[in-house]
């Protein structure tokens, strides 16, 4: 694959793809929204469930579950989501809960060996995705470790093999519109490997922004590198001081101004120094409402991004988090989330 024509960049605390500022001079009911970022949480994108004994759970009514088949309607999807105002979609190589949320997590969908390799099927899904999306002038926020996946690697040097494998594969086909997200939810006690958690994280966030200098043509000439935290606190000072992009999680903010005051305390933290700041994973509906966790997140210049999961007893319309994964736009929640970004983007 050459290099990507859509480039992803940082200016300031907004966003620019191909040297303009994302919806360029859109305001909406007294907000800027140029320069923010809107993503979708499709954590599933690419997995595959290398468990016999869970595997099943995740077949399609007409046959058996297959990646491949996940990952071309995701594609094939692509043009419709562009036309409602997206600009993101945020995967992980690790996955998600393919239940939205469950403590037990048997299932094994991690690309990575237990050495850290990136496992070739995986890539091939995500380089087919990749191109899919510059060819709708679109980012992708790409994690690297989920927790309760991150048991597949077998020590911190298998994690850091995992890191520089990565970045050496993104540049090696000049993934210009890929931001890198080293894991999910880093604050949160569920990692095998301590480098991975909050308090040495942005020892991977050095590394991925070392390996990657001076080797892509963009502004940074590298990648863009942060992590996300479900918070509500601010972030700690370590990743405020070496991540290139702030990427909160709203799940555990229950009320919009809720996020208000997460925006207002990173960015009053002492450590800020002036990022950009997206929600990449917010499970909060009601965006039907006067107010709601999408709008606070516009109205404190910040992007966000829907967390959507197929609850108990829904149809399999619903979620693009649940496997298998439906990827069009049926649902009411969906509607309701493109609905209000076509609005706000203008799109």
């Amino acid at each position: 694959m050459a290099q990507t024509a859509t480039i992803i960049a940082a200016d300031g605390d907004r966003f620019c793809i191909n040297g303009a500022m994302t919806y360029a001079g859109r305001h909406w009911r007294g907000s800027r929204i140029e320069g923010l970022l809107f993503n979708s949480r499709m954590a599933n994108a690419i997995v595959d469930d290398e468990n016999p004994a869970t595997r099943g759970a995740w077949s399609y009514a007409d046959g058996d579950w297959s990646a491949e088949r996940n990952t071309r309607a995701l594609i094939a999807a692509l043009p419709d989501y562009r036309r409602q105002g997206l600009l993101a979609l945020a995967l992980n190589l690790s996955g998600g809960s393919p239940q939205g949320y469950s403590w037990h997590q048997p299932w094994h969908i991690c690309g990575f060996t237990a050495d850290g390799v990136l496992k070739p099927d995986y890539a091939a899904r995500l380089e087919a995705l990749i191109g899919a999306a510059d060819a709708q002038g679109m980012a992708l926020i790409l994690g690297l470790f989920y927790g309760r996946q991150s048991q597949r690697l077998r020590d911190e040097d298998a994690v850091r093999t995992a890191v520089t494998n990565t970045v050496d594969w993104l540049v090696a086909r000049g993934a210009r519109n890929v931001l890198l997200e080293i894991g999910n939810e880093v604050d949160l006690p569920i990692f095998a490997h301590p480098i991975i958690a909050a308090d040495r994280c942005h020892e991977l966030i050095a590394l991925a922004q070392q390996r990657s200098a001076g080797r892509l043509e963009t502004p940074a000439g590298r990648l863009l590198v942060g992590t996300s935290l479900v918070g509500p606190a601010a972030p700690p000072a370590t990743i405020l001081g070496a991540a290139d992009i702030l990427l909160p999680h709203g799940n555990r903010i229950d009320t919009p101004d809720g996020i208000r005051l997460h925006v207002l305390r990173t960015r009053t933290s002492a450590g800020y120094r002036g990022q950009p700041i997206t929600f990449n994973e917010d499970d909060h509906g009601g965006l039907e409402l006067a107010d709601n966790n999408m709008l606070a997140a516009v109205d404190s210049g910040a992007g966000w991004g829907f967390f959507d999961y197929r609850r108990i007893r829904e149809r399999f319309e619903d979620g693009f988090q649940s496997l298998p994964v439906d990827w069009s736009i049926g649902s009411v929640r969906k509607r309701a989330f493109f609905g209000l970004l076509k609005e706000v983007t203008g799109l």
